[in-house]
């Protein structure tokens, strides 16, 4: 047996990260410290996720702090133990967004990576430092978009994350989109990477349905710089989903996932989600109520103030996406029904393990034998 050489290492902006694995920022409370200290820990880029951060924060430390404060000190812990953390700051998420990343900055985020819609005005917000910049794309389309409109601000991607139509959560695709050849990730990572090359030449990172050893070093080989993870993540003991959240990703089968639309999320982005999720079930019977508490996802309205939510408004086509990923989480148990989503690999997801030993196995340095059916 021919020994492989070792994986090599990712280098975005003057980071050079051990690894080429970067563990997807999974919100709402999935995505903590405990999970993106242990990957940074393990030579890979750990990633927090910036959704409710504030009303986490606030419980774990017994006092309210704003969204602001809460990122710092979040980053702050990510970074304890060394190695590389960063955040995911969702566009949508559009009342807390420069909130967000002005905490992460003056925390020394490693990496921030934005999503959820095109983060245009990213580099406009506060100048980055050391801290690296990247969009989530699902097309290079949009990364030109987003290249062309940075370089107005004299700024261009330190990478980017090029997210297929196989991930979790909210998708970059139109749900009669995901099944087509052409928005596989093997056929739009060639469109993209000749976009990158052509603005700059940053690196690409692949994510959506990336799983074993195998596809870390497939999607190499076809010319990405690294691979981005988080279902594989989301059944570790470091992440903070609930028990019950692990449990259903395990069980969960091929046929088990579901992309939501009507009803969906209120962001109006295809959502993934496990069909058992108690408050998916509920919404397609229109069971539960309309209420809005939370309020992450509001846009404005006509005086300028934070205040529509389509799920405030009606449960005839969404569902409070907050409320169930918060209960998800674990958070105001028995209060709202729980959300899961996950992406198509939870399918093949049998066990929880450590991120050490998740790292270790995607590195190709530890070998796991499946379990038995």
């Amino acid at each position: 047996m021919v020994a492989l050489p070792p994986l090599p290492p990712l280098h975005i902006k003057g980071m050079h990260v051990p690894l080429p694995l970067v563990q997807g920022g999974m919100g709402i409370g999935v995505s903590l410290h405990p999970l993106a200290s242990a990957v940074a820990a393990a030579g890979g880029l750990g990633l927090l996720s910036s959704a409710g951060l504030d009303r986490i924060v606030s419980r774990r430390i017994g006092r309210k702090v704003d969204t602001y404060e809460a990122v710092r000190i979040e980053v702050a812990a990510a970074k304890a133990r060394g190695g590389f953390a960063g955040i995911n700051i969702m566009v949508a998420l559009q009342r807390d967004f420069e909130a967000s990343v002005r905490g992460a900055i003056d925390a020394g985020a490693d990496a921030i990576v934005s999503g959820a819609g095109l983060p245009l005005s990213l580099p406009d917000i506060e100048p980055p430092r050391g801290t690296a910049l990247v969009p989530i794309v699902s097309s290079a389309r949009a990364l030109d978009l987003i290249c062309r409109r940075w370089e107005r601000l004299h700024y261009r991607p330190d990478a980017v994350v090029l997210e297929g139509p196989l991930a979790g959560g909210h998708l970059g695709f139109r749900a009669d989109q995901v099944e087509l050849e052409e928005n596989t990730l093997e056929s739009l990572l060639p469109r993209v990477k000749e976009t990158a090359m052509a603005h700059g030449d940053f690196p690409l990172i692949v994510a959506g349905g990336v799983y074993s050893h195998a596809d870390v070093r497939r999607f190499l080989a076809l010319g990405a710089d690294g691979v981005q993870m988080g279902t594989r993540f989301l059944a570790t003991e470091e992440s903070s989903a609930s028990p019950a959240y692990k449990q259903a990703v395990i069980r969960a089968r091929p046929e088990d996932m579901v992309i939501a639309t009507a009803p969906g999320s209120p962001c109006g982005l295809p959502f993934r989600v496990l069909r058992e999720s108690p408050m998916y079930q509920s919404a397609l019977v229109r069971a539960r109520p309309p209420r809005c508490d939370k309020g992450y996802v509001l846009l404005k309205d006509a005086q300028g103030r934070y205040a529509r939510c389509a799920a405030k408004e009606s449960n005839e086509k969404c569902f409070c996406i907050c409320d169930g990923l918060f209960s998800a989480a674990g958070y105001d148990a028995g209060k709202d029904e729980p959300l899961y989503t996950a992406g198509t690999t939870a399918a093949r997801v049998d066990r929880i393990l450590s991120a050490a030993d998740l790292m270790a196995e995607l590195a190709g340095t530890r070998v796991v034998v499946p379990t038995a059916a």
